[in-house]
């Protein structure tokens, strides 16, 4: 406990965190903030704080995890909240310091997501099963950052508002191919379709998500019109006047960033638009956590704009808008905590209690990194030609309000 206590005492000031360690004796940090609910928690034996002083990220998952760091006051929520908000992003100097792990150059080589090393990560995270996704998510399984055009909105609300903004940022015709990489569970394919008449093909590498999708399809009679593939974006032909691609990036990894582009570019109309929607740091490049590499995205990384920027202007993709969303991510996954934590009988009879405390830790580390880290979301929009596009932002919001007002006959879910 020593080099824990020595770490915390630095690092907490802000909130009240007690540990009651495995022989009882107790250690308290920082002061009452109104802001910050007061945390107390028990280790049940030696390894819980020798595991979290070696690596605080992964070590305080696992022994939550496995029932070894109880909670005895407040949520983990809480505890994650507590930590990051000593760290606020926009108030740190220096180093990271404590939660900091992570090695760049194994981060790099866990990020070469060749073709079937990209297959089995997805898989890893999306074939779960459907029926986690449904406990959580919106009516329309948009698992991606929504859109917030007032806090107080629902996650259906707010969902909808997302793909009117992307829509908008299109600039569709009737009648135009729509190229949807990473398409989910196909929500983002249907309502192109249903409100512009685009003809679309979405495709993801995620079993579950395509046979969901294909039924979604079928049973809104589009079939013919939305049209759903399981293919690696590096094995795609044709050609598409527009490319989305939203909550995707995420999984290709720095050392295929221009590989994506390229091949977006080959893809892509003379006249063509891209847009892609993803997370980002707001600061330089940096590492995957060790919690998340190991249980939830395997071979994921989140990019630095630099880093997105640099890879585009290489392939001589024409950036024609940039958009950071701050807090909206935020928002999203709160809702999905509260679901998650409503649901607990439900996930542990589908899966078991452990599965639930990773799912929950999970959810409150992606919130705070939103709220407190360094984590935004990034929309850019790209075109081969400066002139496809009117000179003006001026039709994204009037296309992005006629959306909103017309009438939409949402296409029934697959349960």
């Amino acid at each position: 406990m020593l080099l824990l206590d020595k770490a915390l005492r630095r690092l907490i000031r802000r909130g009240q965190l007690k540990i009651v360690d495995h022989d009882g004796r107790t250690y308290s940090y920082g002061t009452a903030d109104p802001d910050l609910n007061p945390v107390s928690i028990r280790f049940t034996d030696a390894g819980v704080s020798r595991g979290i002083a070696r690596d605080p990220g992964l070590g305080a998952a696992e022994a939550w995890m496995d029932g070894r760091l109880l909670m005895e006051e407040g949520e983990i929520l809480d505890l994650v909240t507590i930590i990051r908000r000593n760290r606020r992003w926009e108030e740190r100097k220096g180093k990271a310091g404590f939660m900091r792990h992570g090695s760049r150059i194994k981060s790099r080589l866990e990020q070469l997501n060749w073709h079937r090393r990209a297959r089995r990560n997805v898989a890893h995270h999306y074939d779960l099963g459907d029926q986690l996704y449904t406990l959580f998510l919106d009516r329309d399984m948009q698992y991606s950052c929504a859109y917030f055009t007032d806090p107080a909105n629902g996650l259906d609300q707010a969902q909808e508002d997302k793909k009117a903004h992307i829509a908008a940022k299109l600039a569709l015709k009737p009648g135009q191919r729509v190229l949807d990489i990473g398409c989910g569970w196909g929500g983002m394919a249907l309502y192109l379709h249903a409100k512009t008449g685009a003809d679309v093909t979405g495709i993801t590498l995620s079993a579950e998500q395509i046979a969901t999708a294909r039924q979604r399809a079928s049973e809104a009679g589009v079939a013919d019109k939305v049209r759903f593939e399981l293919i690696d974006y590096r094995d795609v032909t044709g050609t598409f006047d527009r490319i989305v691609s939203v909550g995707m990036f995420e999984h290709v990894g720095p050392p295929f960033y221009r590989t994506f582009f390229r091949k977006c570019r080959e893809l892509l109309a003379p006249d063509g638009v891209m847009l892609l929607h993803t997370i980002g740091r707001m600061g330089r490049p940096g590492t995957t956590d060790r919690f998340t590499e190991k249980y939830i995205f395997p071979g994921g990384y989140i990019p630095a704009l630099s880093e997105i920027v640099g890879a585009s202007e290489r392939e001589r993709l024409i950036m024609t808008d940039c958009e950071t969303l701050r807090l909206h991510y935020y928002y999203t996954i709160r809702h999905w905590y509260d679901r998650t934590k409503a649901h607990e009988a439900a996930l542990v009879d589908l899966y078991d209690a452990r599965f639930y405390r990773l799912w929950l830790f999970y959810l409150a580390g992606a919130m705070t990194m939103f709220s407190e880290g360094g984590m935004v979301n990034y929309q850019l929009q790209y075109a081969l030609s400066r002139r496809t596009l009117p000179l003006t932002r001026d039709y994204m919001g009037e296309a992005e309000g006629a959306l909103r007002t017309s009438a939409w006959a949402k296409n029934p879910r697959s349960k």
